[in-house]
């Protein structure tokens, strides 16, 4: 693994090694960027689901809008851990040097809390 820290009269292989490290280190935060965004992502058909709730509660096909309702909540659930699947694909590839890549534990935790609200969502979706 190359070191960051350059010494006071580098090379051409000294620069280079530097500035592969710095990239890794780019990519592994954009990996944690991009899975933020995926959990966001989630969130967001969790929030779609609760609309079409709301917007389709005083329809006359009741089964239907929760039906469609809990199609958003699986969604969800599945982007949830497709995002936790590529991000440690991700982490596997990559060697970070200056920064600390998130814990594929911390990733399933957080998956796990939210596939779990996801689905209580959409049991309390049902029941309404």
């Amino acid at each position: 693994m190359p070191d960051t820290d350059l010494p006071d009269d580098p090379d051409s292989n000294d620069l280079a090694d530097t500035r592969t490290a710095w990239a890794e280190d780019r990519t592994v935060l954009a990996n944690e960027r991009t899975f933020a965004g995926w959990m966001r992502t989630g969130m967001a058909c969790i929030a779609l689901a609760l609309g079409l709730k709301a917007v389709f509660k005083d329809t006359d096909y009741p089964l239907i809008a929760k039906g469609v309702a809990e199609v958003f909540i699986l969604v969800a659930v599945l982007i949830f851990w497709a995002a936790v699947t590529k991000c440690r694909e991700t982490q596997k590839r990559m060697d970070d040097h200056d920064v600390e890549a998130q814990s594929h534990k911390r990733m399933t935790t957080l998956a796990s809390i939210l596939t779990c609200g996801a689905l209580a969502t959409g049991v309390i979706l049902w029941l309404l």
